[in-house]
């Protein structure tokens, strides 16, 4: 069993992971935590709310960063084209939730989930990385204690989504994730390089609706904006980006990995950019020299994590 806090700033694709994640057997979901991202921090936290409240899951929501870790630095805006202007595509979710949040913040949170929990506690993060920058800056010894941080984001080997040279999780927070990424815990980086061969139809979509009752259909609802943003895309349907990082928590194996140290550029016209020494290879003295190897995905079973999606979220029927 893995022991998972999801780290999220829903967000429509992030909306489908979480539902994964609730759904599977192998999965005991013990915390979610917001960030900004898709969305101002005030309407993430209110989304994982009405979804925690609309899915019946268990597991508290804690309130994270609602700015880079570096204080007042330039982010971009909110994705409102992409993501609707609630974050949810637009579905009309109400102003107020009335569900509890946990009081702590998501970065005390975390550290405190960990140390409860040595050596068990997967960090799944698909948003920016601050609330894990902010944990690491609280308690760096949590990084002894993770069993690993699995992280939606970067490009290694195809341009970025928000620059030619970044991602949008990592461009919202360089600094953030360079801090991640160089800390002397387990890190994998399911990135651009596979989430954008990872592309549900709209009929895969519609055969989840319609097996897995009510649930499903608030999925398929809250989906509908993305898929329509994604339609000069790709042929039919929607990337799924975060859900891809879910599925690798639990089927690694459909995954082709590749070794060494990560840096991330902040500032300048490649802002965000990462860029992994491969472990092997001879350069000159350099900034990644010394560092932990980190794990990145080069490589996705497409076919086979879009099946394990769908047969987790199908495999609990509510009407």
């Amino acid at each position: 069993m893995h022991k998972v806090i999801y780290d999220t700033d829903p967000g429509v694709d992030d909306a489908m992971a979480l539902l994964f994640l609730h759904h599977h057997a192998e999965i005991d979901l013990i915390g979610i935590t917001t960030v900004f991202g898709n969305a101002l921090i005030e309407t993430t936290t209110r989304n994982a709310l009405f979804l925690k409240r609309e899915w019946k899951i268990d597991a508290p929501v804690a309130r994270g960063a609602g700015e880079t870790f570096i204080p007042h630095r330039v982010s971009h805006a909110p994705p409102t084209s992409i993501h609707g202007d609630d974050g949810l595509g637009n579905i009309g979710v109400p102003e107020q939730v009335d569900v509890p949040l946990d009081p702590r913040p998501a970065h005390r949170f975390i550290v405190e989930a960990i140390r409860a929990n040595p050596g068990e506690v997967t960090l799944v993060a698909v948003g920016r990385m601050t609330n894990l920058a902010n944990a690491l800056k609280e308690d760096p010894e949590i990084v002894k204690l993770v069993k690993q941080v699995v992280i939606m984001g970067g490009a290694f080997h195809t341009s970025g989504n928000v620059t030619p040279a970044a991602e949008a999780n990592i461009h919202g927070d360089p600094e953030a994730a360079d801090m991640v990424f160089t800390a002397s815990w387990p890190v994998v980086v399911v990135g651009l390089d596979v989430t954008m061969q990872t592309v549900m139809t709209r009929q895969a979509l519609a055969d989840i609706r319609d097996a897995a009752g009510s649930r499903a259909q608030l999925l398929f609802d809250l989906s509908q904006f993305y898929i329509k943003f994604y339609e000069s895309r790709v042929p039919d349907g929607m990337v799924i980006h975060d859900s891809c990082a879910a599925v690798y928590v639990v089927a690694p194996e459909l995954f082709t990995t590749r070794k060494g140290s990560i840096r991330v550029v902040c500032g300048g016209i490649a802002d965000g950019m990462t860029v992994q020494k491969p472990e092997g290879r001879g350069f000159g003295p350099s900034d990644w020299d010394g560092l932990p190897s980190q794990t990145i995905c080069t490589g996705i079973d497409a076919p086979a994590v879009l099946k394990i999606i769908h047969d987790t979220i199908v495999s609990v029927r509510e009407d």
